[in-house]
């Protein structure tokens, strides 16, 4: 069951204390799993080893550390999909280095559809990653010479997106995932990728255009709730489902392709962060805050857990890679690994052990050990 103090405690409510004395054993460079853009290690980024000295501290309540060996014990013959944009990669990936320190023997595939996914052999527990980056179908929409309501509106291309269909990626992860982390947000909000103009984002549903078209905000809240729907429909029984809350970027100056940087070498303070991310203020770094507005309201009612991590990383401008590796144009977008994504995971592990018991009774949890060992 839930402790009062679990209840009480709001996890992503707190601050970052530096320990100069930590040195992690979670996991180091030496991960091949790492995109070679987050490792900051190896690229050379010049505060990559005080990243981790930075420690999460929830202001009511203590953040346990996280204890792989523990993990993969009590979740043994579990599949864990996440779901998302390459922010819940950086998650994922951040699961994947820290279970693989403990854990080698491993089995590489792709299941349920998966863009990459690894079962630990011995606990016969499985983690994927199903790469969205709008959850919804999309692809590439061009005028037809037969003309039709779009071309009669002057629309010649653009990027259809059908609210009601799921990407084919994920598509079957329902039914295989017993727990599921889920996101969206940043590709919502990427003028570079869907052009207003020349290539806007044209929505469909039950396979005709929305009319009259709508803007992207709007189409954002049709495809929540549908895919939050398709979700609660298909997951398998006792299935946990989480909502990660949008991760913040930290552009400075511009955005990534106007000069933006993020060159800062500790945490912000909270009026610092203030500045950046206010929807008042309405900056580069905006998205986040609004991202997550769209998203409390669809999840009101529904079964997912939300795991709120937007506080907590908008205070980390320190932690992205930045030009580490020689990039072209500054990251302050993705996190480095290790950094800040691990922290993510504390908070997931805590929140899902919380829930774990009140979800999965004795009973569900011994039909699923039975199934997975008769296959």
């Amino acid at each position: 069951m839930i402790s009062a103090q679990d209840r009480l405690c709001d996890y992503s409510d707190g601050n970052w204390i530096y320990d100069p004395n930590v040195k992690s054993e979670r996991y180091d460079d030496s991960c091949k799993e790492i995109f070679k853009g987050w490792n900051c290690i190896s690229g050379n980024k010049s505060n990559a080893l005080e990243l981790i000295k930075w420690r999460w501290k929830p202001r009511r309540c203590d953040l346990p550390s996280f204890d792989p060996i523990k993990f993969l014990e009590k979740y043994r013959d579990t599949n864990i999909g996440f779901i998302g944009d390459s922010l819940n990669r950086n998650m994922f990936v951040s699961l994947f280095c820290t279970l693989k320190r403990v854990s080698i023997e491993v089995k590489k595939w792709r299941p349920a559809g998966a863009d990459r996914g690894f079962t630990f052999l011995q606990y016969n527990l499985t983690i994927a990653y199903h790469r969205t980056n709008l959850l919804a179908r999309y692809g590439r929409w061009s005028a037809n010479a037969a003309g039709g309501v779009l071309e009669k509106l002057g629309f010649k291309e653009g990027f259809r997106v059908d609210v009601d269909i799921p990407e084919s990626t994920w598509v079957d992860a329902p039914s295989f995932h017993d727990i599921i982390i889920l996101n969206t947000g940043h590709w919502w909000w990427a003028p570079s990728k869907f052009d207003p103009q020349k290539s806007p984002m044209i929505f469909f549903e039950t396979g005709q255009p929305v009319m009259p078209p709508i803007p992207p905000v709007v189409g954002l809240d049709m495809v929540l709730k549908n895919m939050i729907l398709y979700l609660e429909e298909r997951t398998r029984p006792g299935a946990i489902k989480f909502f990660r809350t949008q991760s913040p970027r930290h552009f400075e100056g511009g955005d990534w392709d106007q000069g933006g940087s993020c060159h800062r070498m500790q945490p912000l303070s909270s009026e610092q962060a203030e500045e950046l991310f206010s929807v008042k203020n309405n900056g580069t770094n905006v998205e986040a805050r609004l991202v997550n507005q769209h998203l409390y309201k669809a999840l009101k009612g529904s079964h997912f857990q939300i795991l709120d991590i937007t506080h907590l990383s908008e205070l980390r401008a320190d932690a992205h890679p930045s030009t580490a590796g020689g990039k072209k144009h500054e990251d302050c977008m993705h996190w480095c690994l290790p950094g800040i994504t691990d922290t993510w995971n504390d908070l997931f592990i805590e929140h899902l052990n919380n829930v774990k018991d009140t979800v999965w009774p004795s009973s569900i949890s011994s039909i699923k050990s039975w199934s997975c060992r008769k296959a």
